[in-house]
């Protein structure tokens, strides 16, 4: 990770913005998953309130590689600023330490990767989340943010499935409209073919959601869900598969985007740190037990919409090749992810990057 001016100024934009987020101040915080996309972002937050407002939040940051982890954060956290903890999401361990908040971001959300290791996908979503959930039980008190994902809607069944192909038409068009009645509401829940090896992501996520629940009745664990859209922005890794990952490595070197299918799909789309807000937002805010979408109603869009938006601002163009086999395997399993936003707007999060603006500032960033 390249830190800069321009990265903290938009990171001091959205910490500003949060709503409560003085009550994180003199809180010990957990986060598992910290070196990824979503979670990395919320430390780079914590850090700038530390650093800037004397926040006096204590990180505990848990995780495999402790090498990697002071990598990711080289220049923006020294030794004694947060505390590593040996984690490994796949298997059951030890307690982690107390905490007041517990943020479980651990977890294989590259479709390469859950298309070659579904059962490492499945453990990680499971066997890591029951390690957060029995500290949090003997810290007693604290609170669980699981961050989950928008896969676990699946795909629409009936009546439902034509009002979403009137969406997908809509956007295809070059519209890019907000079309609420078109989008998943927390209550909404589809079909997904169990058997097949892709469902290892979004089945082992509802089945993460439920443990949660299961813990909050058993041992009453209090606990929030975020359900995280298709995150884009600073914090991608060169191995990342994720569409949105690879068109913008290809725009910031100066290459041509290639897309691999039409892309027509309707997607949510959300800038990386108005995702981790709004991950902060639901902590503090969130009710007990319930589950919040995360999405930019500014910024709901086919695949191919983000594309040309991206090769727009690199000045590159987008490519069309057929995919082969193993890519096929690894694609999103919905026909049409878009997420209404309002239930998390309600908690007073509101997104400060629209679709260009966020493409700008990413294409800025790996500059």
């Amino acid at each position: 990770m390249r830190y800069c001016k321009e990265y903290f100024d938009d990171v001091r934009l959205v910490a500003r913005t949060t709503p409560g987020i003085t009550t994180l101040f003199n809180k010990t915080i957990c986060l598992t998953g910290a070196t990824g996309m979503l979670c990395s972002a919320v430390v780079d937050i914590i850090a700038l309130l530390n650093k800037e407002k004397s926040a006096g939040i204590k990180l505990i940051i848990a995780g495999r590689n402790k090498e990697k982890t002071a990598a990711r954060f080289d220049g923006l956290l020294q030794d004694g600023e947060y505390e590593f903890v040996a984690y490994d999401a796949t298997k059951v361990g030890e307690y982690l330490p107390q905490a007041d908040y517990y943020i479980h971001g651990a977890s294989n959300a590259d479709p390469a990767k859950m298309s070659t290791e579904p059962v490492e996908t499945m453990l990680g979503n499971i066997l890591g989340l029951k390690t957060v959930l029995d500290s949090a039980a003997m810290s007693k008190g604290s609170r669980v943010l699981l961050i989950s994902s928008g896969e676990i809607y699946g795909n629409p069944v009936a009546s439902d499935e034509v009002s979403l192909g009137n969406q997908q038409e809509d956007v295809s068009e070059g519209k890019g409209q907000y079309i609420k009645e078109n989008t998943f509401k927390e209550t909404d829940y589809g079909y997904v073919d169990i058997l097949n090896p892709r469902a290892c992501y979004p089945m082992s996520k509802r089945a993460a959601e439920t443990l949660c629940a299961s813990y909050y009745q058993e041992h009453g664990v209090d606990f929030v869900i975020a359900r995280s859209c298709h995150a884009y922005g600073p914090g991608i890794t060169p191995a990342d598969s994720r569409a949105t990952a690879a068109f913008t490595r290809n725009a910031a070197s100066g290459k041509d985007i290639v897309m691999k299918s039409a892309g027509e799909q309707i997607r949510s789309y959300c800038y990386t740190l108005d995702s981790a807000a709004a991950l902060l937002t639901i902590l503090i805010h969130g009710k007990t037990g319930e589950a919040y979408n995360i999405s930019n109603k500014d910024s709901i869009v086919s695949i191919r919409e983000i594309a040309e938006e991206i090769a727009a601002a690199a000045g590159v163009k987008v490519i069309f090749e057929n995919p082969g086999d193993a890519e096929k395997k690894s694609y999103n399993m919905m026909k049409g992810s878009a997420l209404d936003s309002y239930k998390l707007e309600e908690l007073g999060w509101s997104a400060k990057f629209d679709l260009k603006s966020g493409v700008e500032a990413t294409l800025k960033f790996y500059k």
